[in-house]
């Protein structure tokens, strides 16, 4: 009434904006849905029930969550406590960068688990010292990841960040590639800095 006169929007406003590098990547929520959410959050149960249903329903929540980080590779703050931080994820990426003869190992052992089974004497040789190599070339291989992602870590991030993470190293590269979670980010062979 007393104010000025509202004039139509000009035309580019009306037009989608592309999203601002820094953004959020979703609309901001309307005063009716915050609200909502909110009352939603403070909601306390009423009895047992309700109390175990909003706990089931947080800890699926926290599980998609987390699951999601590991699979993409993923947000820090959702991925598991051992996961968590950039030393983990640079030792990842260090681990993921190299071939490893644990990647290979169970396909190797699978194989020499069926020699076992066949009759004959050059097969029970063969499996009994292609077991034995398979070990040494595991013993050697840790040592190699273990002395490098180390070497590594102490190099980009002092030494003091080297604390916990030879069986981090270990552990994940004993695993199949295609089973390493949080799924690798880099490519066998690929620099990382």
């Amino acid at each position: 009434m007393f104010g000025r006169r509202k004039t139509e929007a000009p035309e580019a406003t009306t037009e989608q904006r592309p999203a601002k590098p820094g953004g959020k990547g979703r609309p901001t929520p309307s005063r009716k849905e915050a609200e909502a959410a909110r009352k939603k959050r403070l909601t306390v149960p009423r009895n047992r029930k309700e109390a175990s249903v909003q706990r089931r329903e947080k800890m699926k929540e926290a599980r998609a969550q987390q699951r999601q980080a590991l699979e993409s590779g993923g947000d820090d703050r959702y991925l598991p406590a051992r996961d968590q931080g950039p030393v983990k994820r640079f030792v990842r990426d260090y681990v993921d960068s190299h071939r490893t003869i644990g990647e290979f190992m169970l396909p190797i052992f699978f194989l020499i688990f069926i020699l076992v089974y066949v009759n004959t004497d050059w097969a029970a040789r063969f499996s009994s010292s292609a077991f034995l190599s398979v070990i040494l070339l595991m013993i050697f291989d840790s040592v190699r990841m273990s002395r490098g992602s180390k070497a590594a870590v102490r190099e980009k991030f002092g030494a003091d960040q080297t604390k916990g993470i030879t069986l981090y190293t270990l552990l994940r590269s004993w695993q199949m590639r295609r089973l390493r979670l949080p799924k690798p980010r880099v490519k066998a062979g690929a620099a990382i800095s």
